[in-house]
């Protein structure tokens, strides 16, 4: 692999760490980046999620104190969770690869939708536990919103952090900073079921894995001291924008 694809890769790497690890989204940036270096769309989906692997545990460890209690009920939903991953990876190795690229261009605009309506997105969830008079606490009564949203993180992954931060504001009272941190957390074990299948089937190709796997723990750590002073409307616009013109390029590149 040529020196200027790895160094591509690493500092594309640092930018999904950082985005991911802020507000969600390391796909928008890090999926073309490995299509870029010349891997298929299938293939480098599960690259991308085992990549995410790293940087979003450091993030979630860098500021663990807001972590909530490991007692039974977050644990047996995190393990729920991670079971609904791995079924989405399964179905993504099933998938064949030309309906994949069809699905590209339309799971790169859902993601894209997904963090332009994110904060109504976590509003709307907050306001249809009120109307139910309870909140929705780390138990299994969050698997019927959780387990939709790790089922399509261990499909595609793009975009999932924005719904796993909108259930755990839910869980967590709308304190951003503790639902960050559980979601980092979150998105990190359910990637890792994910890419324990892929890697059990030979579906990752490593030099280019392990090149954005670096850059996505130096941007994961990065990312989890700015979380706590950076505006979230300013990266969210940004990554808005870049997926919205990638979404069209990947239009024209497999519809077209």
């Amino acid at each position: 692999m040529a020196f200027h694809v790895i160094l591509m890769l690493f500092l594309a790497g640092i930018a999904g760490g950082m985005i991911s690890s802020i507000v969600g989204g390391a796909a928008v940036v890090t999926y073309p980046a490995l299509i870029a270096a010349g891997i298929p769309p299938l293939t480098a989906t599960t690259c991308n999620l085992t990549a995410a692997v790293p940087g979003t545990l450091f993030a979630a460890l860098s500021d663990r104190k807001q972590l909530p209690p490991f007692d039974r009920a977050f644990t047996g939903m995190v393990f729920a969770s991670m079971i609904g991953a791995g079924l989405g990876a399964a179905l993504l190795l099933a998938t064949p690869e030309r309906l994949f690229e069809v699905l590209v261009p339309i799971l790169l605009g859902f993601a894209t939708v997904l963090f332009a309506y994110a904060q109504r997105i976590g509003t709307w969830l907050r306001d249809r536990a009120a109307e139910r008079g309870r909140d929705i606490e780390f138990s299994v009564t969050s698997l019927k919103m959780l387990l939709p949203v790790s089922f399509y993180g261990g499909y595609f992954g793009a975009g999932v952090g924005v719904l796993l931060l909108g259930v755990m504001s839910v869980a967590t009272g709308g304190d951003y900073r503790s639902a960050n941190v559980v979601k980092n957390l979150v998105t990190s074990l359910n990637s890792g079921a994910a890419a324990a299948i892929f890697i059990a089937k030979g579906s990752v190709i490593w030099p280019q894995t392990l090149a954005l796997a670096a850059g996505t723990m130096v941007g994961g750590v990065a990312g989890a001291w700015l979380a706590r002073s950076i505006p979230r409307a300013v990266m969210r616009f940004a990554v808005v924008v870049v997926g919205a013109l990638l979404t069209i390029l990947f239009a024209r590149r497999y519809w077209f």
